[in-house]
């Protein structure tokens, strides 16, 4: 059974650096260890936040470091 409340963590996170304007090395670097350590508690809704950033390159770049892509097919 996944941990779908990661969701919420994720995208708190995410809303809070692109509101705050932070360069995207940043939220690179901060989301890609924050993806990691909800990994690590079995987050099952990846792909819903995934889904929901698609625009922004650096958020794309920070899942992707933790393997998780959008499949466009």
């Amino acid at each position: 059974m996944g941990w779908g409340s990661g969701y919420l963590i994720f995208n708190t996170v995410a809303d809070a650096l692109t509101e705050a304007e932070a360069p995207d090395d940043l939220k690179e670097k901060t989301l890609t260890k924050v993806i990691a350590g909800l990994q690590q508690e079995d987050w099952d809704t990846e792909l819903d936040s995934l889904q929901d950033y698609l625009d922004d390159p650096a958020i794309v770049r920070a899942f992707a470091n933790n393997d998780i892509h959008w499949d466009t097919d």
